[in-house]
């Protein structure tokens, strides 16, 4: 068996001093990686600080003060109860993080899981699980996940299974498709060879070397889970109304679209995290996949 461990370590090396080295190097050449990470962590320390950051709780209300244009009082002005603007888009940022990176993980772990297995088996299995595969992808993802929202009822936990269980196909289609060319590498026979059983040579060779693709896929897609995530809540399918969800916030604000700080101030929030992934993914790609670095 310690043969086999070192078949599998050998084949792959995913944080190797040149690979930190490279990254650094991206990230000097390429300086709106930097702004993105700077953003995404901020925004990440943001939702943690919220409860002590936020000047007053995000659902209490103040009538007597509605509909307040940003000033001394309301540092982002005020909503349609009197709510603090900035106080909700603080607290906002605990709710459409968390969502976005929740929707990624499970379906990408879903995708990577059916794909994985889709490859490896072969046979009758493969057409099984890509037929299903195909008839997921024959539906617009967001149509499909609002059927299924709806279906659940409006809901954060609902939103966010319904994302997930869309998300899954495209992540099964590409690792289905590296587990084929790896299989076929003479590393992998080699591991048979030495008595390694199906999941281990799976599991421990095949998949290690095909999880770059699947990194960047990942890192690209959390803005536009969190963009979707936003746009379910934004037509009722999310949180409830009161909730500081930002796209549910920006909903509201199109009712009064007069007080501009009403969806303008949600709708930045959501534009900067879905821009700052961007740029990180980006920067993965560049990192993570050889042949834009013509290995």
């Amino acid at each position: 068996m310690s043969s086999i461990s070192s078949i599998s370590s050998s084949t792959h090396e995913f944080e190797s001093p040149s690979r930190r080295q490279l990254a650094l190097y991206h990230l000097r050449r390429n300086p709106l990686v930097t702004l993105g990470l700077v953003i995404a962590i901020a925004w990440v320390v943001i939702a943690f600080l919220a409860p002590a950051v936020a000047p007053v709780p995000p659902l209490k209300q103040d009538l007597a003060n509605r509909l307040q244009a940003p000033g001394e009082l309301y540092f982002m002005g005020s909503d349609e109860l009197g709510r603090d603007i900035f106080s909700r888009v603080l607290w906002g940022a605990r709710i459409t993080i968390p969502a976005g990176l929740a929707v990624i993980i499970m379906g990408s772990t879903i995708g990577v899981i059916v794909g994985a297995v889709a490859g490896y088996a072969g046979g009758v299995i493969d057409e099984l699980l890509m037929r299903l595969t195909e008839l997921f992808m024959a539906f617009p993802f967001i149509i499909l996940a609002m059927a299924v929202t709806a279906a659940l009822g409006p809901d954060i936990r609902n939103a966010v299974l319904a994302l997930a269980a869309v998300w899954w196909p495209r992540y099964a289609r590409i690792l289905r498709g590296l587990v084929l060319e790896v299989k076929a590498q003479e590393f992998v026979e080699a591991a048979h060879s030495a008595g390694a059983g199906g999941a281990y040579v799976l599991f421990r060779t095949i998949l290690p070397n095909c999880v770059a693709p699947a990194v960047i896929l990942a890192t690209l897609d959390i803005g536009t889970a969190i963009l979707s995530f936003a746009a379910l809540s934004f037509i009722g399918l999310g949180p409830e109304p009161s909730s500081p969800e930002w796209g549910r916030m920006v909903s509201i604000g199109i009712d009064f679209f007069d007080q501009w700080w009403m969806w303008l101030f949600p709708g930045f929030a959501i534009a900067s995290l879905v821009m700052a992934f961007n740029f990180i993914g980006d920067g993965m790609r560049d990192i993570l996949d050889p042949r834009l670095r013509g290995e």
